[in-house]
């Protein structure tokens, strides 16, 4: 069997691992359009600031390659793929055949229109190695650093700064920060802490307009910079796919073994679709568990396995400047609060299943509840306040702990 993979980052890694176990010997062959030994992409806040050296952000060791038999092409970038002929087609006109092939192409940051842009010259996107290797070239101590976008790219982005410069705007046309994971409570918490460390932001507004210096705001507001950085959004890369025939939607259409519409093509990670059984629909999950796990499964199918990935959820774990957080799952339903001195929960739940839930600052046991959410426990009969404040396997019966939890994971 020749195994082709396109993409060097998590849902690849995990594909490779997934093939091994089943097949020691065929040849795989990693395409990937960056000169980098695979790094783990959220680990270049850490970089920039300095917790994680050159050596540390590499997400296996240096000889992952050659221990799994991998011939890797770095720096190669797929423009095509011709199913007919069951090759893909390099940049520079050369082309790999495959056998089976594994289209793990991830997302790349969206970058609105703005006027004036392209007369900035110290701007850039926070996803990549070389986006952080570009910022720190340019970072100085006095640096007025402004970051369009307060999800968590740009948070994170602030944080990656904050020890070479403490003059940081974040600008945002949402009304509080991190909006897609938190709601008013848990962003006014981690917000206040963030303002605490010298982060200033500006909320309901967005940039109108830029000179090489200045961004001009909606509202009027000027403001001054020496660095921009951009993190308003990502967007899966699905061209190759789509252009190919396969059937795209927002990402990728695939099965639970992460096959696509070509029985001999697979495709895992932010550029596909997962189904969130949370809400009971398909979406984008960009999140580094959830593209390992697809692509270990895809791998697993691609070398003959039988495997399926069908429990997955919106699920994020991160922390900023000491201040931890994990959100999971939806906020559609009847929700019950917790809030303490630096401490916040959120549980909801709906019909009588738990849905989602938002820890800020004491994430003991976060396990249990997405143990609860995965597994579809019912919880019609618990007190939810209980279960909120309280998060015990022993509420729930032997036969049912052994049944739905057996062999999970459900501690800290």
């Amino acid at each position: 069997m020749n195994y082709l993979i396109i993409g060097n980052s998590t849902a690849a890694i995990g594909a490779v691992e997934g093939i091994r176990r089943l097949d020691t010997t065929s040849s795989i062959t990693i395409l990937s359009d960056e000169t980098y030994h695979t790094y783990s992409r959220p680990l270049i806040s850490y970089w920039l600031e300095g917790k994680v050296s050159d050596e540390k952000i590499f997400y296996r060791p240096q000889d992952f390659y050659s221990a799994n038999k991998c011939n890797v092409l770095l720096g190669k970038k797929a423009v095509k793929i011709d199913r007919s002929e069951g090759e893909v087609i390099l940049e520079d006109g050369s082309a790999v055949a495959y056998d089976k092939l594994l289209i793990a192409t991830g997302s790349r940051p969206f970058v609105p229109l703005m006027e004036g842009l392209d007369t900035v010259s110290n701007k850039f996107t926070f996803m990549k190695y070389d986006d952080a290797k570009a910022v720190k070239a340019v970072l100085k101590p006095d640096s007025k650093v402004l970051i369009i976008g307060a999800g968590l790219i740009g948070l994170k982005a602030a944080e990656g700064v904050y020890k070479m410069t403490k003059d940081i705007t974040v600008v945002d046309l949402a009304d509080r920060i991190l909006p897609s994971i938190l709601d008013n409570e848990g962003s006014n918490i981690v917000q206040k802490h963030l303002e605490t460390k010298g982060v200033r932001f500006i909320l309901s507004d967005k940039a109108a307009k830029f000179t090489d210096g200045t961004a001009i705001l909606e509202s009027g507001t000027a403001l001054d910079f020496d660095i921009l950085i951009i993190a308003i959004g990502v967007r899966p890369n699905t061209e190759l796919a789509s252009e190919c025939g396969l059937e795209v939607n927002k990402g990728i259409i695939v099965d639970s073994t992460c096959k696509t519409s070509d029985a001999s093509i697979y495709a895992a990670g932010d550029c596909t679709e997962s189904f969130d059984v949370s809400t009971g629909t398909e979406k984008i999950l960009a999140l580094l568990p959830n593209a390992y796990m697809q692509g270990e499964v895809a791998g697993l199918a691609m070398a003959g396995g039988t495997k399926t990935y069908e429990k997955a959820i919106p699920m994020n774990a991160i922390g900023f400047f000491g201040l931890h957080m994990i959100t999971a799952g939806s906020y559609d339903g009847d929700a019950t609060s917790i809030q303490t001195e630096g401490n916040y929960k959120k549980l909801v739940l709906k019909d009588g299943l738990v849905k989602g839930y938002i820890m800020i600052g004491d994430v003991a046991r976060a396990g249990i509840y997405t143990s609860i959410i995965k597994e579809q426990i019912p919880v019609p009969d618990l007190d939810s306040e209980l279960l909120a404040s309280k998060p015990q396997m022993m509420l729930f019966s032997k036969s049912r702990r052994l049944q739905n939890l057996g062999g999970v994971n459900v501690g800290n």
